[in-house]
């Protein structure tokens, strides 16, 4: 069973029945999706799927797509002789029950080889060996747009935040918004500014990672006296036209991650200089991989990963939604953005 959405409206889906092969080719492991992280995140692949090729991650008929998401799978066959059966990887899946692999095995997992995934960052395309932690809900959630909001932090900071005092994130509410606002308390000395909708201003006050939250109807009440760089989870273009308006010459830096409010109008509306950058964090996770070394990478987003997720504790209530019915209803409550905060949802096919 698969998940599929049609390509032309993301609102539209259908459960499609889908078996796992009998047998497999050689080189080519199955796995079944234990569990899943599904997100406002995953909107943004799908609203994103024909600009940045979410949707040829898992080809499927034409017009629709397989959603990819993060999460655990458990190896149930393989014809791989260093991929043993009941091995159990973190990476990404399409929205299912199961997934096949063609794989090469790696110091750390395996990779998926198939031809149409060798145009992928690898990021996307690495399954990593995962023993069972108390966690994993916590990490399906957060680490992939941990690492986004890590790579983001450091990509300003190694700029010296384009000469910006404050740094102005969107959709606040947000887990990569939050993930950024984190990376940017702990690592920097810039202040961190979040805007969010009225309905949502309690619950950023409560998570506490901002040092300001301004909701989007009050934008005079930002300083437009200092330098600033924007960060864009919202990707509403309208929402950075009236910021970049209010701060004129004084935003330095402007750049667009995530799409949350992905059904804004995008038509006929002028944002002020400097034109948005897409920040594509794959880029930058190369560029770090080059000069400290993978192992020294992946060691620093892991022990900063770690201490995030303990900090959600106190504000984020994991919900489990189980079989294609159950899965469905989460994908529509995202896709119309009926989106409570403090919720992250964990899915799965059983």
């Amino acid at each position: 069973m698969h998940l599929e959405i049609d390509r032309r409206d993301i609102h539209q889906f259908r459960l499609v029945e889908t078996h796992p092969p009998q047998e497999l080719p050689d080189g080519h492991v199955l796995l079944r999706l234990e569990r899943a992280a599904l997100t406002s995140n995953n909107i943004s692949y799908a609203f994103s799927g024909e600009m940045l090729d979410y949707w040829g991650f898992f080809p499927t008929e034409a017009n629709w797509g397989r959603l990819p998401v993060m999460g655990f799978g458990v190896v149930t066959a393989s014809t791989c002789a260093d991929i043993e059966v009941g091995g159990r990887y973190f990476g990404f899946f399409p929205l299912g029950d199961h997934h096949v692999v063609q794989a090469q095995s790696s110091s750390s997992g395996f990779t998926d080889i198939a031809e149409w995934r060798a145009k992928h960052a690898s990021t996307y395309k690495n399954f990593t060996r995962a023993p069972a932690n108390e966690k994993d809900d916590r990490t399906a959630i957060f680490r992939g747009l941990y690492m986004t909001s890590f790579l983001l932090e450091d990509y300003l900071r190694e700029n010296n935040f384009f000469g910006a005092q404050q740094i102005i994130i969107t959709s606040a509410s947000s887990k990569t918004s939050i993930a950024l606002a984190n990376c940017l308390q702990r690592f920097s000395d810039v202040k961190v500014i979040g805007l969010t909708s009225a309905r949502n201003l309690s619950f950023v006050k409560d998570v506490g990672e901002y040092d300001e939250i301004i909701d989007y109807q009050n934008l005079d009440a930002l300083n437009t006296q200092v330098k600033s760089a924007v960060a864009d989870m919202a990707g509403n273009p309208q929402i950075i036209a009236d910021v970049h308006t209010r701060l004129k010459t004084k935003v330095t830096y402007s750049c667009s991650v995530g799409a949350t409010h992905w059904d804004a109008t995008r038509t006929n509306i002028v944002i002020p200089e400097p034109r948005p950058e897409f920040f594509f964090a794959p880029s930058q996770l190369s560029k770090r991989s080059k000069e400290w070394g993978r192992e020294e990478l992946n060691r620093r987003i892991d022990d900063s990963l770690a201490v995030f997720i303990d900090g959600t504790e106190k504000w984020l209530t994991i919900q489990h939604a189980h079989g294609a019915t159950e899965v469905a209803e989460v994908y529509s409550t995202l896709v119309t953005g009926q989106i409570d905060p403090q919720i992250g949802n964990i899915v799965s096919f059983d």
